[in-house]
């Protein structure tokens, strides 16, 4: 079952404008996008709650969680990441 998720496939619409991904457009994309939020919203109970030490590894934890996310996103936008200038026409 694996492999059906993992397999190549685009996740994410290139943007038009600008530099990276737009919108999710399969759920993978969504699910991944909906994991992100989850864990910052963990991160920021952790970072409000905790101590110094606790909000160090929040810090941490986010810098992972987010890199994680970008590295994906970025391997799963159709097109992969470039400068876009709009509609070629």
């Amino acid at each position: 079952m694996l492999h059906k998720i993992f397999a190549r496939g685009d996740w994410f619409a290139p943007r038009r404008y600008g530099y990276g991904a737009g919108l999710p457009i399969a759920w993978q994309g969504w699910m991944l996008l909906a994991s992100y939020v989850a864990a910052l919203g963990g991160i920021g109970l952790l970072d409000r709650t905790g101590g110094v030490a606790a909000r160090a590894g929040a810090f941490a934890l986010f810098v992972l969680v987010t890199s994680l996310f970008i590295a994906v996103a970025a391997r799963r936008t159709r097109g992969g990441w470039k400068w876009r200038w709009g509609d070629e026409r």
